[in-house]
């Protein structure tokens, strides 16, 4: 078994007192913002059954992301919609989304643990390949990002019920990409994912 909490044990070792988890969901879709979340999690308090996001059911993920919110010493998720994701990359995007989350926490860490992504911030980064499996802060972050997106494209799903969003979340599934053959994007559709199989 992964012992998730080595990264966060290096970071204390040196000295680091709140150390945050950074992730996103959401890069991916065809449809939708990209969704990242910054959590500082209590070490000393270690929440059963956290881990990267895609490894659990829906409802195990429900259960932890109410968990989490209520023990983390701080918390934020943010989106970058659609329409700057088309205007300034998918990768720019989901940057400035955690780092947007992170100038919201309400407690400064002092060491940020971030999945596979450097980013230009004031504390120390330490970008983890496949972060969200091997770091409990990243893992705990994943389960805040994901839910808080999925939840979001399941409103979606109600305004606009022919693309199936509650299903497949805006990816490109063959249900999804029918459906834009036939109906044509709806404001949510990213533009620049798009154009090798539909044109406007």
């Amino acid at each position: 078994m992964t012992d998730l909490l080595v990264f966060e044990r290096e970071c204390a070792s040196c000295g680091a007192r709140f150390i945050a988890g950074v992730d996103e969901a959401g890069r991916g879709p065809l449809a939708g913002p990209v969704t990242a979340a910054a959590v500082i999690m209590p070490l000393d308090d270690i929440i059963e059954g956290v881990n990267d996001s895609k490894k659990l059911s829906p409802k195990k993920r429900d259960v932890l992301y109410d968990i989490i919110r209520e023990k983390a010493v701080a918390f934020a998720v943010e989106c970058v919609d659609e329409k700057t994701i088309d205007k300034i990359n998918i990768l720019s995007a989901t940057k400035l989304c955690m780092k947007r989350c992170l100038e919201r926490l309400n407690v400064k860490p002092d060491a940020v643990l971030v999945d596979a992504v450097a980013l230009d911030y004031p504390s120390e980064i330490i970008p983890i390949i496949k972060g969200d499996a091997k770091s409990y802060s990243i893992a705990a972050a994943s389960i805040l990002a994901k839910v808080y997106r999925d939840r979001l494209m399941e409103k979606f799903d109600a305004e606009y019920p022919e693309y199936g969003f509650a299903k497949h979340k805006g990816y490109g599934t063959k249900q999804h990409i029918e459906a834009i053959k036939k109906y044509g994007p709806c404001p949510i559709h990213r533009r620049t994912f798009i154009g090798n199989f539909y044109e406007e």
